[in-house]
């Protein structure tokens, strides 16, 4: 019996970890791609010695699938692990930036909370589950109080999905955190009981009960996130194929028809790993109800700075991650990574290299400024916060129109709506960042799911 044809449309990291683990297991597959580079965001390029990141700047251990993927196209000495100090991420708070505490005693001591915020964490134990889906603002201000979510949630959020927490659903947005409610009552609760679930899981296997690394380890590679996109395609060889957008999709008795420019392919199924809005414009035919809820997903811009400095032009240490800016502090960008502290050799010797965000849902229009006017409104943030003198010796501006994907209030009618296309137009799929998570491991995780799904399938 021959192989089904398998074509995914978008090589963006979920297209294209859906396609490695389809080829891996001997499937015939067939991925297309607009652009004439692969990966997406995920691109990293040296320019005049810096390294820009076009989207990740790294990404978290929180599958062993990139074991796999990194020890099979043996990438293992191109990774890179982040400098011990990078688990210090600042907060802004009356213009001075305070270290996140990292553990009670921290916490505790910490100025960035005041006493009554403290105190208020005493209560959360004892607040009852919530009723109906919240938001993330509404599940932290009841559960931890106003300060916490000012200060701690909605920055937070602003460095994930450049969202408003009082817009994003706790439910689809973090899951995680909204089953410790759910199914233990309460966040302290629940990690009390993971930690105890856990530990009693070690002694089951005759291990340990404290872990010999930290779970979760942020990585990246010697020359950027890109290293992993670009090495993934390269592995797919002439399943590849750049340069390709795709016109049009549609039935042909039992088969699937895609229609490229120079091209026209057939498939058994087909995997839309593309970002909403062109998922959207591929379906109008197929479901106009479904295109319109995909053209209905929220995309912020935002716009990425990258500055280098001379080292001796910031006073200001550069001893962490970077930092976050609560929407109270009223400040005209969201935060700053600082590169160079998290990775050696992300500038060149006796430079640093800084990441600056601005737009999302918070200030969406100063996205859309020349370059001219982002550069300066950066330029005069970096300088009051990190005590920067003088002007940048290099800076590289990008601009996404439509960057992050939003889970708000009401996201699971979205889910649903895509569960039902799939179930009437049997043999497509949905494998993107709008599905499963925004993070690169999210992706590579749902790129996995997707190809077992798929050679598990029968229509």
């Amino acid at each position: 019996m021959p192989s089904k044809k398998i074509i995914i449309l978008g090589a963006g990291i979920s297209g294209l970890s859906c396609a490695y683990f389809l080829k891996k297991r001997g499937a015939d597959v067939t991925i297309l791609e607009a652009s004439a580079e692969a990966g997406g965001a995920m691109q990293s390029r040296r320019i005049d010695g810096f390294l820009v990141e076009r989207g990740p700047n790294s990404t978290q251990e929180t599958t062993p699938l990139f074991d796999e993927i990194i020890r099979d196209l043996k990438l293992e000495g191109e990774r890179i692990y982040a400098e011990d100090t990078a688990k210090y991420r600042y907060i802004l708070r009356d213009g001075e930036l305070h270290a996140m505490p990292l553990n009670p005693s921290t916490f505790l001591k910490t100025k960035l909370f005041s006493l009554k915020a403290k105190m208020r964490l005493l209560a959360e134990p004892f607040i009852g589950k919530a009723e109906e889906e919240e938001s993330i603002a509404q599940f932290v201000e009841r559960r931890l109080g106003r300060e916490l979510l000012e200060y701690a949630i909605n920055p937070f959020v602003a460095g994930i999905y450049a969202g408003d927490p009082k817009q994003l659903s706790l439910r689809h947005a973090f899951p995680k955190l909204s089953a410790l409610e759910e199914n233990y009552g309460g966040l302290f609760k629940g990690m009390l009981a993971k930690k105890n679930e856990r530990g009693q899981s070690k002694k089951e296997k005759g291990e340990s009960s404290v872990a010999t690394q930290p779970a979760g380890k942020m990585f990246s590679f010697k020359n950027g996130m890109g290293t992993l996109s670009k090495a993934i395609a390269d592995s797919l060889g002439d399943n590849l194929h750049l340069n390709s957008p795709v016109e049009k999709v549609f039935k042909n008795g039992e088969k699937f028809i895609v229609q490229t420019p120079h091209s026209s392919f057939e498939a058994d199924e087909i995997v839309l790993a593309l970002p909403a809005y062109a998922a959207s414009d591929l379906l109008k035919d197929l479901s106009q109800s479904t295109a319109v809820v995909l053209k209905n997903i929220v995309y912020p811009p935002v716009c990425e700075v990258v500055m280098g400095f001379k080292i001796e032009q910031v006073e200001r240490a550069l001893d962490g991650f970077g930092f976050l800016i609560p929407e109270k502090e009223n400040r005209k960008i969201l935060g700053c990574i600082w590169s160079s502290s998290i990775f050696k050799a992300r500038a060149p010797e006796g430079f640093v290299e800084l990441t600056t965000f601005v737009g999302g849902t918070r200030n969406s229009e100063i996205a859309r400024e020349p370059d001219d006017v982002v550069k300066r409104i950066v330029a005069e943030e970096l300088r009051e916060l990190l005590k920067i003198s003088g002007d940048s010796a290099f800076t590289h501006i990008l601009r996404w129109e439509r960057a992050i994907p939003q889970y708000q209030l009401g996201y699971g009618d979205v889910l649903k709506a895509l569960d039902a296309f799939e179930k009437e137009n049997r043999g497509m799929f949905f494998c993107s960042n709008f599905r499963g998570g925004v993070s690169v491991g999210d992706c590579v995780k749902s790129g996995f799911a997707m190809a077992e799904r798929i050679l598990n399938y029968q229509k």
